[in-house]
């Protein structure tokens, strides 16, 4: 699993007063910590900064870059400070965050890809918004985002497609279609371009007691379908065994064997049973509990673990 960091957002209050002190020790312990624990990357999302992108974002690149030498993901809907940050990358080849279907997105950040010979996030989501239907997303990919990608001379392996994580609390209906998406988008051109999620939206408005659980869950059912890349916490250890079990097919223990057979019940475009659990298993039973709301099987609450 190709890890990007995500933990290096402006939604983080810790990382807003960071940022107001330029503390640079703190932002270059979380990289370092990041790629410690498993990041291939580090995702930069600091906002769009409309009055200091020009000292903000190159600020921050030659911080990081200070300490870590993987790819930045450089996070933000300011094309200008996208720009100034890929004006100072020195290291590694650098990832725009991103660019949508609507055109004037679709005009600008595949050509800045292109000039900085940086890879590109592309996303599932036109000017109407983010489709439903799995085969509405599919389709906004292969008849828009790869051909603007290919117009502009960016090779197909520096494109990733993100078919759009949404929160079960609130678009609960999204969940299931996501998974097909993803399944979906592999084979919808030769050769396939990658495919990334940013995983942690799937629990966003949840209490975060229950955020990694939901999380976990709704990876083993994404890694069933094929997912390779994820935006993510590489510092949930639990997220990590997940990855482990299911990539090395390890199912010596009772967790390990559960999410290896969710992974293999999605792979096989079934849905997990009820038998393949030991609800006599507190976590067992969470887990089951969390595959129902994320296939939109049971009516999503905050309190649904006590239902």
């Amino acid at each position: 699993m190709y890890i990007i960091g995500e933990n290096i957002h402006i939604l983080s209050d810790k990382v807003k007063e960071a940022l107001a002190n330029r503390d640079r020790e703190f932002f270059m312990e979380m990289a370092i910590k990041q790629v410690e624990a498993g990041a291939k990357a580090v995702d930069i999302n600091l906002g769009p900064r409309k009055k200091d992108w020009d000292e903000v974002f190159p600020w921050i690149v030659e911080t990081v870059e200070t300490v870590v030498d993987v790819p930045l993901a450089i996070d933000t809907t300011n094309v200008d400070g996208m720009e100034a940050a890929l004006k100072t990358i020195k290291k590694a080849q650098p990832i725009l965050n991103s660019t949508s279907a609507e055109p004037e997105r679709l005009e600008k950040v595949p050509l800045l890809a292109k000039k900085y010979g940086a890879k590109m996030i592309a996303l599932t989501m036109g000017s109407e918004g983010i489709p439903v239907e799995a085969e509405a997303r599919v389709n906004i990919a292969i008849e828009t985002l790869i051909p603007r990608a290919l117009e502009v001379g960016l090779p197909i392996e520096d494109l990733i497609i993100d078919p759009l994580v949404l929160t079960v609390s609130g678009c609960q209906q999204y969940c299931p279609h996501l998974i097909e998406a993803v399944r979906m988008l592999q084979y919808a051109w030769d050769p396939a371009p990658n495919i990334s999620v940013g995983l942690s939206n799937v629990s966003n408005a949840v209490p975060n007691a229950n955020r990694p659980l939901i999380n976990r869950v709704y990876l083993a059912m994404l890694m069933g379908v094929g997912l390779q890349m994820m935006i993510a916490n590489p510092l949930d250890e639990k997220q990590n065994d997940v990855i482990r079990w299911i990539e090395t097919k390890d199912t010596s223990n009772p967790l390990g064997r559960v999410y290896n057979k969710i992974a293999d019940r999605i792979a096989a475009g079934e849905e997990p049973q009820v038998e393949d659990f030991d609800l006599s298993d507190p976590e067992q039973a969470a887990i089951w509990k969390t595959t129902q709301i994320l296939l939109n099987k049971v009516i999503y609450a905050d309190g649904y673990l006590n239902q």
